[in-house]
């Protein structure tokens, strides 16, 4: 990856996104380029954590396992984003596994460095609050989700995020832009695949999604709030 590319994925990132040439170049400094292949993984939970990550391209799924080896998959993220979003001025270990979903280059920063360079701009020290204080509202809202909602509902409300973080607008519906198998979509939110395959069907004869022949689904995210909320 060239140097042109790291400085355009950086500049995209959200916390980096309003900095000049001259701010963002001691992170392009320290930053490395790295190319994963599918089904690689870029770190396991428990590995030391010392290194943030930054998707050029691919895409990267994390995920936890427990001590009988269940997975349970936290997100799937897609180029522009950042990870782990856990670590920072703290030592520890990694949260969770980090597998490369299909080949991806991604732009590596050690965490330590990078600290140094987020204290000289408590600016960026700002920003980067509020993308943690983002994710953090996110996993709130999961678990309010899985507290309040049935397993029909909680399927509902993960295709309606979905929309959100792994999806494009396209008319009036959302395409999913990963392919999400219904054992992959059962690990999100700790169900069975029986019982989201048959929401799934449900769901496609009211025609509240579909899938393309390319193994996509489409979403009509307006239908699917209504089925919730009136």
């Amino acid at each position: 990856m060239k140097q042109e590319d790291i400085i355009k994925r950086l500049s995209a990132v959200p916390i980096f996104k309003e900095l000049t040439a001259a701010e963002l170049a001691p992170f392009v400094e320290i930053a490395q380029a790295r190319f994963y292949k599918h089904k690689m993984y870029v770190f396991m939970q428990d590995d030391p954590m010392d290194r943030v990550f930054f998707i050029h391209s691919g895409k990267v799924k994390i995920y936890k396992t427990d001590f009988s080896g269940k997975e349970q998959i936290v997100s799937v993220l897609e180029p522009g984003e950042m990870f782990p979003h856990a670590g920072f001025f703290r030592k520890g270990t990694f949260p969770a596994h980090a597998e490369i979903m299909e080949d991806s280059n991604l732009i590596v920063i050690p965490i330590d460095k990078f600290e140094e360079i987020l204290i000289s701009y408590p600016e960026l020290c700002i920003k980067l609050f509020k993308v943690l204080g983002e994710k953090i509202v996110d996993l709130q809202n999961r678990l309010e989700e899985q507290i309040l909602h049935n397993t029909y509902e909680q399927i509902v409300l993960l295709l309606i995020r979905l929309c959100k973080s792994n999806g494009e607008k396209i008319d009036d519906q959302f395409k999913l832009t990963t392919q999400f198998t219904n054992r992959e979509l059962a690990n999100m939110i700790g169900t069975s695949r029986e019982t989201v395959s048959r929401t799934i069907n449900q769901l496609k004869k009211k025609e509240f999604i579909f899938l393309d022949d390319d193994g996509y689904y489409f979403i009509d995210r307006e239908s699917l709030k209504q089925e919730l909320f009136y």
